[in-house]
């Protein structure tokens, strides 16, 4: 299996935030990110380039290679907020259909303002995903790597 490129590294998480061009998107984005230090009481870390993460879990693949992974994360790009959340447990459904205005992908949500979401929603929503990145994978804090 090739090398995954998104990896944490030592990059400044404020420095890319203030880096982002659309003012509200990086208003935006430093909202979630006080937002998911809350709920998972992990530092910011940047993952790549763009990615900004909390929180590491060693992902397990069905060829029985490993890796590891961030708990949850965002990415302030051009077009949306980027957010990477685990979209397996049970309140998913109901939490995404009462979220507002926001497209998925595979285990991501795109959300273009957050003004257009219900933040108690998206709260309860991340909260979740956390947890069930707790109860569900091999979890290890940030501050242990």
């Amino acid at each position: 299996m090739a090398e995954l490129k998104t990896r944490p590294n030592d990059g400044d998480v404020h420095a890319f935030l203030n880096s982002v061009e659309h003012d509200k998107r990086r208003e935006d984005a430093f909202t979630i990110m006080e937002l998911m230090q809350e709920i998972t009481g992990e530092p910011p870390k940047m993952w790549g380039a763009s990615i900004v993460g909390f929180g590491t879990y060693r992902q397990r693949y069905a060829n029985g290679s490993e890796t590891d992974w961030m708990a949850i994360g965002f990415s302030p790009r051009k077009a949306n907020l980027t957010l990477y959340i685990m979209n397996g447990f049970d309140q998913y459904n109901d939490l995404t259909s009462r979220l507002g205005k926001f497209k998925t992908g595979k285990a991501c949500l795109y959300i273009t303002r957050l003004e257009n979401v219900d933040m108690d929603v998206l709260r309860d929503l991340i909260s979740h995903s956390v947890q069930y990145v707790k109860d569900h994978m091999d979890i290890r804090n940030q501050t242990e790597d």
